[in-house]
């Protein structure tokens, strides 16, 4: 069995967990993923299955669209809902520039980016003091889609296509006092989170998981790099 698995990750489990729940159903057969979605995060997660495990940087590099809601006018040390809020009812400007292109960006101290060795949100969970070090990502389109108050707070929708690296939370919280309160992962270059599978139930053998064979799947992967440009706005909805 070699191959991509397109799995629609819920809330709450980190990608780890999904591929070994995955591992577990396909009997033990060697596994990887190709892009950390937080346990804050949902959507498209890529589960790698035996060979597929060797093509995990070309698939990496593909780019991404996410869809986030952001509550406007408050701060996280997160920037999504797991951290501690500051109110300060400063509300970014509607119908600002957003940023696209090569920007330079600097990831949250909660996140997977490892630093000194060890995952960057296990320190900040210590209460360690760290810098994060700032990484050049390409934004490719970033536009606000709505805003409305609810239940007292302003909120707003975005979506965002973007490369590999790029932390969808810090580009929110650049736009001003801002955090993520949803980030859901709606495609993975030629992948969609419209055509991925549920995780089985725990225990449950999946001998017909979803699979898209190796070779099809590096087609798709090349064909979309070979067709795909960066566009001025998402695509529709």
């Amino acid at each position: 069995m070699d191959g991509v698995i397109p799995i629609d990750k819920p809330a709450g489990l980190s990608s780890h967990d999904v591929v070994a729940a995955v591992r577990r159903s396909l009997g033990g057969v060697r596994t990887g993923h190709a892009g950390t979605l937080d346990p804050f995060a949902t959507g498209l997660l890529l589960i790698l299955v035996g060979r597929a495990t060797k093509a995990q940087r070309e698939l990496m590099d593909l780019p991404k669209r996410y869809e986030t809601v952001a509550r406007l006018g408050a701060l996280s040390s997160t920037g999504d809902t797991e951290g501690e809020v500051t109110e300060t009812g400063r509300i970014p400007p509607e119908h600002q520039e957003l940023p696209t292109g090569e920007i330079r960006q600097r990831p949250p101290a909660h996140s997977a980016v490892k630093v000194g060795g060890e995952r960057a949100y296990r320190r900040a969970r210590r209460g360690e003091s760290f810098q994060m070090p700032e990484r050049i990502v390409t934004v490719h389109a970033f536009q606000e889609l709505w805003r409305r108050e609810s239940e007292g707070e302003i909120q707003a929708g975005y979506v965002i296509e973007c490369g590999s690296g790029t932390y969808v939370r810090s580009l929110i919280a650049d736009l001003g006092d801002a955090y993520c309160l949803q980030l859901r992962r709606t495609a993975i270059g030629p992948f969609d989170v419209a055509d991925a599978a549920s995780l089985p139930p725990r225990g449950t053998p999946w001998p017909q998981a979803p699979l898209i064979e190796l070779d099809a799947a590096l087609q798709m992967a090349r064909d979309h790099r070979g067709l795909a440009a960066p566009r001025s706005g998402p695509r529709p909805q």
